[in-house]
């Protein structure tokens, strides 16, 4: 993404910015980051500070850093435009980063640099208007379910495995869709994870959430069970996802449809991380923009939650995620021509100013193994 998009320009008073105060004890300096930014800060020289910032945390320059993120702070916004919202939720992990190998005196927002975001649980019903808050999840929506249900065209009997993190909101229209089909619905049966670990969190369980999509379903007229799994392996080491895969991989399932961000946010380099998560997260950030006030609750909350991620992102250590399925015996199947027809006419939408925000991938067993 080219910051230039972003077109808003952030004014910055800086006092007394003498030359000693940006030149720390390993002699390295901040007037360099600082170059034809003074005054205005637009998304490039933002992303340049805090790529700074990032450098100076890997190479353990206490004094450099601190005074970056002292400039940072005066740019940071929790309810200022697009960039500075997104700088104000990278800064507090940077902070927060930076707390667990020095200790900072910098608070963020009267905050202490240690505390963490505050999960918030919310209701079936706010949890649809998070979904149609803006495009990105009716994108998945409709390109996985329409690709599910070309798969098992003619199967009386239809198993799915749900990974997902929205609480089985996209399968009411697949069981719409199911109810008309022309030889009858299938019996349905539904299998997700016990307990969410990421936003958007629930306040009620997934017994309730099964119970009421078990009513919808026999208001529907299509057969339906529903069971909660437990222990699916989360943020693990390779090999262990590679086991839980392997494990998917000799169910041999008909399909396996994966919706994610167009985007890589695992890369070992924190720098590298902080590049794409300024460059991609922006996208939420600068459409709600659009969608909503800058003092609205809701919009707050979302980007909350997007803060969540980016806490996780910056502030800690992870494993990569594993990306390629066909690393262990899956091959790309193509969308059908009615599910390209589809997710087309919504990808105009998706693609947030030029940009590509999520993406939507099917695969099947590959018969010749791996």
């Amino acid at each position: 993404m080219k910051t230039e998009v972003r077109g808003s320009i952030t004014s910055v008073s800086l006092q007394n910015p003498s030359t000693s105060l940006f030149t720390t004890s390993q002699g390295k300096s901040l007037t360099g980051a600082l170059t034809g930014c003074l005054g205005s800060l637009d998304g490039g020289c933002i992303e340049k500070l805090l790529l700074h910032c990032a450098s100076a945390l890997e190479s353990n320059d206490v004094t450099l850093a601190q005074q970056v993120m002292w400039v940072l702070n005066n740019v940071a916004s929790s309810v200022g435009d697009p960039n500075q919202r997104l700088t104000s939720w990278i800064l507090r992990a940077l902070i927060s980063r930076a707390s667990k190998v020095f200790p900072t005196p910098m608070n963020f927002n009267g905050s202490s640099s240690t505390s963490t975001i505050p999960s918030r649980l919310m209701s079936v019903t706010e949890l649809a208007g998070y979904v149609d808050l803006i495009p990105w999840h009716r994108f998945g929506y409709c390109a996985s379910n329409s690709a599910i249900f070309k798969a098992i065209e003619g199967c009386p009997k239809v198993h799915i495995l749900d990974f997902s993190i929205t609480h089985c909101m996209q399968w009411p229209t697949l069981i719409d869709a199911l109810e008309k089909r022309p030889e009858g619905p299938p019996l349905l049966r539904s299998l997700f994870p016990l307990e969410a670990t990421s936003p958007p969190l629930l306040n009620v369980s997934s017994e309730e959430v099964g119970l009421r999509l078990g009513n919808f379903s026999r208001f529907r007229n299509v057969p339906f069970e529903f069971n909660p799994l437990g222990g699916i392996p989360g943020h693990q080491d390779g090999s262990m996802r590679n086991t839980f895969l392997n494990t998917i991989r000799s169910l041999n399932p008909r399909i396996i449809v994966v919706v994610d961000e167009d985007s890589d946010l695992t890369a070992p380099s924190l720098c590298s991380r902080i590049t794409t998560c300024f460059n991609y997260l922006w996208i939420p950030f600068d459409s709600l923009e659009t969608f909503l006030p800058k003092d609205s609750t809701q919009r707050m909350n979302y980007e909350s939650d997007v803060g969540h991620k980016i806490e996780n992102i910056i502030g800690f250590e992870g494993q990569q995620r594993i990306e390629r399925l066909r690393n262990i015996g899956f091959s790309s199947a193509p969308f059908c021509e009615e599910t390209a027809k589809e997710v087309k006419a919504l990808y105009v939408v998706l693609t947030w100013k030029g940009h590509n925000s999520v993406f939507a991938t099917a695969w099947v067993p590959n018969p010749n193994g791996c």
